[in-house]
This record gives structure tokens, C-alpha cells and sequence, in this order.
């Protein structure tokens, strides 16, 4: 049920007995007609743009088909009144019982309130965190683990075939680096001083590598050659840090479906089938780049490469697939990756980067343009950013990652819900500050606290109701006489509720999961500003001990706010509180 969807085809439906009646013209587009919530709250419950955007077309003044439409619009039993603003704004308000009837719509639909068929399950891969596998996942990574989660959810719960997939960097020259770092680690096990020099991984993470290839080699590899060992133990080390990798996106609650090798993309012949694809096309050719941006000419040396004609499909450059000593660039197996996704069958593809990544996202929806005619649409989310402070100052890094606040270090200090909340209490490409005290504090300005303490409110109000001896089963509840919900204040919750199924699909549309974390915090102040002018009015009050069917009917809205507020949380990964500690 989605009453903006519901009174926009009224809106059409409207529109149409216009055209019919020869007050508007035939051939009218009606595609951009919208209704959604007035930016002021007191102009309606709901606002049309009709007149404006038809005006030109129909070459008619906005307000003389504002005000026809208002007259026809007055005529549906949903409608109590429907004004004219401006110069043909149309602001609507519906009659109490709609917003009634929906309380008991949403404690009949439960979790389901709000889902969506908009994806009609077309397949979607989002691929996230995707971090070298050479350490502890840290709170860069945390960030983009938590919106692609959230956003996989999202698409989910929107109708959507989701694949959540991380792609191991396993090929490059860093898995390199990791072999000789816990080969220094392996040394040390077997006693010996070492110094870690510039350029290998210092961390105490892979003090237990170095013990753990001890315990399965022995002395084997101890005063050999480079040569001898260090095939095996990259393939050791990137096994047991990829093991840590997941342990450390468990303790966030995320669950990959699909794990991919970059590795497997080298001598399997897919890198050349994905540039063979392309050369079909004519979109590989042998080239001399341009010189860089402000690169002076003596210090360019051209060179002769292999190169993807990226700038047919919206690149601003050409790009390098081959060097011109024969090896891949590091663009040639991320081309033979998306061509994976896109043989696999995806209707769409969304890669969440690192900021750091932003000069890549061209070149990548090029290659995927390229790859898939045309076909596969490209998302690509860059994650800004994120600044720790604790006690006033910058939250120094871990001795244990050597370099970084790891995403342990984040989840240890405020737990799994209050990480994902905050990561997402931001959009995406938006710097965040994560004050380690701010986000555990009790108060309004916390949006942590803020919902869950709306959602344990309303648990509290069911145990009260419960002792009391009322039935406050949603079944009951939802046939409570909810014409007793009349107040605007209780009207204002329900029709915050309404805008559930419409933020879904707009959420989804634009892949901005950060859309339902407001949404949350918006409706837990509506349930708070209710509960607050209870204690002012009486009347208010969700429990009225002496009529039970009076406490039922406000009982059915306070959880009709617990239910939408449980599927807002679990699209973000958290669990909904029963009561604040």
C-alpha cells in the first residue's frame, strides 16, 4: 500500500476527464506529475505539481488547470480539501479515516509494509569493500562495508535478485609485499631479528601468520632464497588474511555471497577473452598517449602500448591495457572482471569505491558501456572519508594494524548497530566525523539513540498494556476502533508512516541507503513529540487504564511506528532495542 501512489493515479485519473472534457489538450505527457509530501507540513499532507509541469505543454496558465483540478479532486471521498497555492501548486489533505485505515494496513502487512516490486526481481550485483587482502579491514573500509550491505538490503527489500560480492586483489604486486612481510614474521618465530624496511607490512597482525606457517613448514623455508618460498607463502598469507577479513566483516554483520579471486583472472585465458571481446568491436588499438596534465614534454617519454578506445563510450582518455613491455596494466584484469559480471548475466552493476578511486570511475563505466553494448547500466558509490575523534582529539591508530584504526578497533569500543547506524547517518560521498562519545551518548542528538529509544518506548508501552491485561496482539490491534485516532499530533505519526513504501523506492532508485536512516529519525521524533504532549495532555496518553478500546486504537499506532521502524533498522543491519540500558 502506498497512498502517494494511490492518489497520484487519482491525479491522472483526474487529468484524464480534463482531457476528455476538452479543458486539456490530447497528447499530454503526464510521466512527470508527481505527488509527494509539502515541504511545509502545514500547506497539506499532500502536494501535486500537475498544474506546473503541464502548463507549457498544454499552453495554459499553471493556476487555470490548478483550479479545475482541485474542483475534480474534491470530488473523491479521499479528499477533504484540495487548494490552490501560489502559481498552481496543488495541496491536498485526505480525510482522518485514510490515515486510519492505514495504522491497520501496516499491522496486517507487518515486515512486509513498505516492500516493494519496483526491481521485479532483476539481477543486481553490488560489489563492496573489495580491500588488498594484505591486513585488517580499517575504518575506511568500514564505511564502504556498511553502505554496500546497507544498500544491498535495500535493493533486496525493493524487489531486486541481489548478489553481494567482494573481489580479492590477489593478483598485484601487494600480495608480493604480504609474503615477504610474513616471511620476516616466520623468521622471528623461529627467533631471529629482523627489521621490517619501508614498503613491507609492519602490523602485529602477522605476528600469528609467521607462528602459523612455523607450525606448518617447520625450519623449510628459514635461510632459503626468495625464490623457494615465496609462490607458497602468498598463497599461505593472502589465505589467512582473507580468514581475517572475514572474521572482521562478521563482527559487522556482513555476509558476501561471492567471494572473487583477481587471481583467477590471470593464465586462464580471461583477461584475453575480455580484450578480445573489445577488439571485436574495434576498440583496441596500438597508440602513443597523450602526455599527462602538466607533465613537461622533456620528461615525457612516449611509448607505443595497447589501448582502449574508453573515450567512444564517455572516457576523457584512452586507456592503457597492455604496457609496452607486454605485461597487463592494472586496468586489464579489472576489464576481464566486469566482463565476468556481465556474462553472468546481471541486469545491472554497482561497485562501491574508496574516494581515492574517483579518477577510476570513468574509464570503468566505459569498459562496462563497451563490454555490454550498451546493456548493463554501471553505478559507481564513492565513500568519503572518515574522521575518528574521542575526548575532543583525533583516535590515534592501532599498534596492532601498525598504520590504521582497523574496523575492530571501531566495533570493540561502540558495538555492531551503533557503527552501522552512524556510517550511514551521512551520504556516501560526504565526509563523516565519528566521535566515539557523541555516538554513545542518550539524547536527540544522537540518531542512534534517537530511534532505538522510540522503538523500546513502544516495547514498553506492550509490557505496560500487556500487565494491564489488554490484548495487544497486532491482530487485535488491528481491528481496534482506530477513529479514536484523531488528534493531529497522532495523525501527523500515521502520516509519516504513509511515506514508508514512497522513501523505499526513491532510496533504491537513487542507491542511497542513507535516505532510511533519516527516514528513521524523522519518524522516531514524531513518536516522541507525541509521547512528549502526552504528559502534557492526558488524553494523549498511549494507555488509558480504564477504557482498554481506547488504549488499543493508540497502542495499534505506537506499533505501527515499532513495525516500520524494525524493517527501516534491519534494511541498515541493525537490531531494533526492547529497552534502552
Amino acid at each position: 500500500m502506498n497512498l502517494f501512489t494511490d492518489i497520484r493515479a487519482l491525479v491522472i485519473s483526474k487529468l484524464d476527464e480534463m482531457v476528455q472534457a476538452g479543458t486539456l489538450p490530447d497528447g499530454l505527457n503526464f510521466a512527470n506529475v508527481t505527488v509527494e509530501p509539502p515541504r511545509d507540513p502545514l500547506h497539506g499532507d499532500m502536494a501535486t505539481n500537475a498544474a506546473m509541469v503541464l502548463s507549457k505543454p498544454a499552453k495554459m496558465k499553471p493556476r487555470d488547470i490548478a483550479e479545475v483540478l482541485a474542483d475534480k479532486l474534491a470530488e473523491d471521498d479521499r479528499i477533504r480539501t484540495a487548494e490552490v497555492a501560489g502559481p498552481g501548486f496543488l495541496n491536498m489533505r485526505l480525510t482522518a479515516d485514510i490515515w486510519q485505515n492505514l495504522i491497520s494496513h501496516v499491522l496486517g502487512a507487518g515486515d512486509s509494509f513498505g516492500r516493494s516490486d519496483m526491481g521485479q526481481g532483476k539481477r543486481i550485483n553490488v560489489e563492496y569493500v573489495s580491500a588488498n587482502p594484505t591486513g585488517p579491514l580499517h575504518v575506511g573500509h568500514t564505511r564502504g562495508a556498511v553502505f554496500g550491505d546497507a544498500l544491498a538490503s535495500l535493493l533486496d527489500y525493493a524487489g531486486y535478485d541481489v548478489t553481494r560480492e567482494y573481489y580479492i586483489n590477489d593478483g598485484g604486486a601487494q600480495v608480493d609485499v604480504l609474503a615477504r612481510s610474513v616471511y620476516l614474521r616466520y623468521l622471528e618465530a623461529h627467533g631471529r631479528q629482523v627489521a621490517f624496511e619501508d614498503g613491507t607490512y609492519p602490523g602485529e597482525y602477522l605476528i600469528e601468520v609467521g607462528e602459523a606457517l612455523k607450525a606448518e613448514k617447520g625450519d623449510a623455508y628459514v635461510g632459503q632464497p626468495e625464490s623457494v618460498w615465496l609462490a607458497e607463502i602468498r598463497d599461505f598469507a593472502t589465505g589467512k588474511m582473507m580468514d581475517l577479513i572475514r572474521s572482521d566483516l562478521a563482527a559487522l554483520g556482513v555476509k558476501m555471497d561471492v567471494f572473487y579471486s583477481e587471481k583467477s583472472l590471470y593464465g586462464t585465458g580471461r583477461i584475453e577473452a575480455a580484450l578480445k571481446s573489445l577488439e571485436d568491436k574495434g576498440l583496441i588499438y596500438e597508440g602513443v598517449l597523450e602526455p599527462p596534465k602538466g607533465k613537461k614534454p622533456e620528461d615525457w617519454e612516449p611509448r607505443e602500448q595497447t589501448l582502449f578506445k574508453s573515450t567512444e563510450h564517455g572516457d576523457d582518455v584512452d586507456r592503457p591495457v597492455k604496457k609496452s613491455d607486454g605485461s597487463w596494466t592494472y586496468f586489464a584484469p579489472d576489464i576481464a572482471y566486469h566482463y565476468d559480471k556481465v556474462t553472468r548475466g546481471f541486469d545491472a552493476l554497482i561497485d562501491v569505491f574508496g574516494a581515492d578511486h574517483g579518477g577510476y570511475v570513468k574509464r570503468m563505466k566505459a569498459a562496462v558501456s563497451a563490454l555490454s553494448d550498451g546493456q548493463t547500466p554501471l553505478d559507481i558509490k564513492l565513500t568519503q572519508l572518515v574522521k575518528l575523534y574521542k575526548n575532543g582529539a583525533p583516535f590515534k591508530m592501532s599498534k596492532r594494524a601498525g598504520t590504521f584504526v582497523t574496523l575492530r578497533d571501531v566495533v570493540d569500543q561502540v558495538g555492531l548497530d551503533v557503527t552501522r547506524f552512524v556510517m550511514l547517518t551521512r551520504k556516501n560521498d560526504a565526509p563523516l566525523d565519528f566521535d566515539f562519545d557523541k555516538v554513545l551518548e542518550q539524547s536527540k542528538d544522537n540518531p542512534v539513540f534517537y530511534v532505538q529509544y522510540a522503538h523500546a518506548r513502544v516495547c514498553s508501552v506492550l509490557r505496560k498494556a500487556t500487565e494491564l491485561g489488554f490484548d495487544v496482539t497486532d491482530a487485535e490491534l488491528q481491528n481496534a476502533d482506530l477513529s479514536k485516532i484523531a488528534h493531529d499530533s497522532e495523525l501527523a505519526v500515521a502520516q509519516k508512516l504513509a511515506e514508508w513504501p514512497r522513501l523505499v523506492e526513491i532510496a533504491a532508485r537513487t542507491h542511497e541507503p542513507h535516505r532510511v536512516a533519516f527516514f528513521l529519525y524523522e519518524l522516531a521524533s514524531e513518536l516522541h513529540a507525541l509521547w512528549n504532549k502526552g504528559n502534557e495532555l492526558t488524553e494523549l496518553r498511549f494507555i488509558q487504564e480504564e477504557d482498554q478500546a481506547t488504549s488499543q486504537a493508540k497502542i495499534a499506532l505506537a506499533r505501527a511506528v515499532a513495525v516500520v521502524i524494525s524493517s527501516g533498522l534491519g534494511i541498515l543491519g541493525v537490531t531494533p532495542a526492547e529497552e534502552m540500558r
